[in-house]
């Protein structure tokens, strides 16, 4: 059963609360253990991950959902056994909130791919509690998914890099992003601009924003990118054919021009999906897979280690996000901004 403590969120109760309808209530939180924080939640960015469980696109979602899972807030509260941090410490919790810390994956840096994985909101703890995001003023998470926010950055330049940043810098990371690199970014919305910035950062050679028309071209070089490459030119993949090394794809669509995304390597080169259509992609073909020896893959997240590192590299680096804030209380409206795409490139709640 839930702790009879109350925190007060922006509860989503059906599929139309995407629509704005978010309201605003007390919650119990899972019951209180020795290895948890209680934080009070100063950011909170909006991803789009939070669109697609408020209206059940990924599959039935278990309502009453608290979403939000780019949270920084300071410790209120701290567990017997939490031993690295302290009341008022300012941490991060990205979209992961826990996992058995013992198999196979934990111990190899693979804590995401866990097979009790705990994700940050509509899921469940294995005493059956729930848990729940950080549109709210208050948040309880395992102090073991917790990561202190480095000085140098601002909670609301940290707060979106908790899941939109480490997405694609994990991938990025594993796939050789670095020095003589050339580098494609599918997407420039609130991943894709993290992709461009933390490409760069890992000292690619070269990066091009891949989008069906210019229209952010001006956007993706002052990311850093080369330039745009718009997929709607006609003959757009042969002029980009054996061009690229890494191509990390943020497309939420499912109409995506995937055959030729995957005429545009290098011999050897890494396509890594991180977006997630709510339908199926078209049908792919097996030509430049085998004939160019393309690499065609998934990335979930990142690992803690990871995440650290990446927090680290933002501060020494000055990466960035792009960010607007809204009060949290304006939450409904944002969330209909957010559905009309006018994020550039990330929203922020703040309380």
């Amino acid at each position: 059963m839930p702790s009879t403590d109350s925190f007060t969120g922006y509860i989503g109760y059906d599929p139309d609360s995407v629509n704005g309808n978010l309201v605003k209530a007390t919650f119990n939180p899972k019951v209180f253990t020795d290895d948890d924080v209680d934080l009070k939640i100063s950011h909170c960015g909006m991803c789009a991950s939070d669109l697609h469980t408020l209206r059940s696109g990924w599959g039935a979602t278990p309502y009453p959902v608290i979403v939000g899972h780019e949270i920084v807030g300071t410790i209120t509260k701290k567990g017997k056994n939490v031993t690295q941090f302290e009341i008022g410490d300012r941490v991060g919790v990205g979209a992961q909130t826990l996992s058995c810390l013992e198999c196979y994956d934990c111990t190899h840096d693979n804590e995401q791919y866990c097979a009790k994985c705990v994700f940050t909101y509509s899921s469940t703890f294995e005493n059956g509690d729930t848990s729940y995001g950080g549109y709210a003023l208050e948040g309880r998470y395992p102090a073991a998914f917790c990561f202190k926010i480095p000085e140098e950055l601002p909670s609301e330049i940290a707060a979106p890099m908790m899941c939109g940043g480490i997405t694609v810098y994990s991938p990025l990371k594993r796939n050789g992003c670095g020095p003589g690199k050339t580098v494609g970014v599918v997407g420039l919305g609130g991943l894709g601009h993290f992709a461009i910035l933390f490409a760069k950062a890992l000292g690619a050679e070269k990066v091009y924003a891949i989008s069906r028309s210019e229209a952010k071209g001006a956007d993706a070089k002052a990311l850093g990118a080369e330039d745009i490459i718009a997929t709607q030119t006609p003959g757009w993949s042969k002029k980009w054919a054996r061009t690229f090394d890494l191509v990390i794809s943020t497309a939420n669509n499912a109409d995506m021009p995937l055959n030729e995304y995957l005429s545009i390597f290098k011999p050897g080169g890494r396509f890594v999906q991180v977006g997630l259509p709510e339908s199926p992609v078209p049908q792919l073909t097996f030509g430049s897979l085998i004939n160019q020896n393309v690499h065609l893959m998934g990335s979930l997240l990142g690992s803690r280690a990871e995440i650290a590192e990446m927090l680290e590299l933002s501060a020494k680096t000055g990466v960035k996000s792009w960010v607007t804030c809204y009060p949290m209380e304006q939450v409904n409206d944002v969330l209909k901004l957010m559905d009309a795409n006018k994020a550039k490139y990330r929203f922020v709640l703040t309380n």
